[in-house]
């Protein structure tokens, strides 16, 4: 592999190079936050649902909705909650988020529409309005803004680019426009995400809050071998880690942060529409 592994997310338990490390914690997998479902089964007191974000005219996990127009269903719609991974933050996150609908600034890549609708456990899988959605990626090079040379490319780093927030609706939602991310050393492509409430806003930020969610988002494994070898994210000859052979995501479907996506146009430069029922306790 090449890369400087100083700013791999997953390091050794003896490397506090990072200021935070992004292994992957048994203890900490094992607690889950909620998403849309449809079957429930039980095991030692949590509902397990065994619907996946998908294609429901296929019933394939995880891939593109494009040719039905199929999106994740609501788990405020239908009454069912099923358990999804929570993961560790990873060594990138920054405080204080831009709270803005577009994070793309002049980044260049193929456009996602996210959408995201939280669900709150507490109240019985009511939408959670009022709670601050926040993601934050690489760019097509692999390069996190705050952290750019990571990936070994030179370029403008003014700390805000591909991160922000939004507020979600009395319906729960929220709309985050962004781009594909790119690939580094050590992990599949992935979006990070946290679900704040209580935040004060400010004129373009938050301040005070609480973090009651920390998860990470995937894609197609399909879709994304071609994003991947189309410029710009060509130029990336960073070894990419497939995802199947990430460490951070557990194969578990919708219940791990796969997306769905829908084809915004009929190539995959014209972009996606991704979506993701994300259900939290904010007990």
């Amino acid at each position: 592999m090449t890369g400087n592994t100083e700013h791999h997310e997953i390091l050794d338990d003896n490397d506090d190079r990072r200021p935070g490390r992004h292994r992957l914690d048994t203890s900490v997998k094992r607690r889950r936050v909620l998403i849309g479902g449809s079957a429930v089964a039980a095991a030692g007191g949590l509902a397990i649902a065994g619907m996946a974000s998908a294609d429901t005219a296929t019933g394939e996990t995880g891939s593109t909705a494009a040719e039905t127009g199929a999106s994740a269903p609501s788990a405020a719609t239908s009454g069912i909650c099923t358990l999804n991974a929570e993961v560790t933050e990873g060594p990138y996150s920054l405080e204080g988020a831009l709270v803005r609908e577009d994070i793309r600034e002049d980044k260049e890549g193929f456009e996602v529409r996210y959408t995201f609708t939280v669900v709150d456990q507490a109240d019985d899988c009511a939408p959670l309005a009022g709670a601050l959605v926040e993601i934050w990626h690489c760019d097509a090079l692999g390069e996190y803004s705050g952290f750019v040379g990571g990936n070994g490319h030179q370029e403008e780093d003014n700390g805000t680019f591909l991160r922000g927030g939004q507020m979600t609706d009395e319906n729960g939602q929220c709309s985050i426009t962004s781009i594909w991310p790119g690939h580094y050393v050590s992990r599949a492509v992935h979006v990070h995400m946290r679900v704040h409430t209580d935040v004060t806003l400010t004129d373009d930020s938050y301040t005070g809050g609480e973090i009651i969610h920390t998860g990470q988002l995937f894609f197609d494994p399909d879709v994304n071998a071609e994003v991947q070898a189309t410029s710009p994210y060509s130029a990336n000859t960073t070894e990419e880690t497939l995802l199947a052979d990430d460490g951070i995501y557990d194969g578990g479907g919708a219940s791990s942060g796969l997306l769905t996506l829908t084809a915004l146009g009929s190539s995959v430069s014209d972009g996606y529409q991704a979506t993701l029922t994300v259900g939290v306790d904010s007990a």
